[in-house]
């Protein structure tokens, strides 16, 4: 799978989390949000662009779901926004540069 897709995918679930929700997809939507940051992290590690290496892995310990990070609900819901809205415009200017 193309790592740029999983921006979108990551983005869609962390807007839903402004819905209503169970409990339980917060937890997931921490989880998986952890997961993905880290593996962007190690690629951007990889090719050696360290300033985004290192937002991710500040992200992926934001969102880790051991030890909660309480921002309390409206926090939350402005970090899920702006951080999604990060991705979206990521995975934009990516297709961009590669198509040049």
């Amino acid at each position: 799978m193309n790592i740029k897709l999983l921006y979108l995918l990551l983005s869609a679930l962390l807007l839903l989390c402004l819905a209503p929700m169970p409990y339980g997809y917060y937890q997931l939507v921490r989880f998986i949000s952890m997961v993905l940051f880290a593996l962007f992290a190690y690629n951007y590690w990889i090719k050696e662009i360290k300033p985004l290496a290192i937002t991710f892995g500040a992200l992926a310990l934001l969102f880790q779901p051991f030890v909660k990070v309480a921002l309390g609900r409206a926090m939350w819901n402005v970090t899920d926004v702006v951080v999604a809205l990060g991705l979206i415009g990521l995975y934009l200017y990516e297709n961009n540069k590669a198509g040049n």
